[in-house]
């Protein structure tokens, strides 16, 4: 199935999060979303296992990825 206006199509959980960690760090990701994956010893696996299971956080997340997403495409086209 064809989802062109979906920008997190074929976009992994993992790949998410670890462009997450990577462009805010753990300590922001907590700050914005306040769960324990991301402020008590903080790792992919565990993010990955909790997320999962947590539809409100996954969405929380997502959302936090499209904004990045977006502020790197606004940023480009300055």
């Amino acid at each position: 199935m064809s989802q062109p206006n979906n920008p997190l199509h074929g976009v992994k959980l993992e790949q998410i999060i670890n462009e997450l960690v990577a462009h805010y760090g753990w300590e922001y990701m907590g700050y914005q979303i306040n769960i324990r994956c991301f402020t008590h010893n903080p790792s992919v696996k565990s993010s990955l296992k909790f997320l999962r299971r947590t539809p409100w956080a996954r969405d929380k997340v997502e959302e936090m990825y499209l904004n990045m997403i977006q502020k790197r495409l606004f940023k480009g086209n300055e």
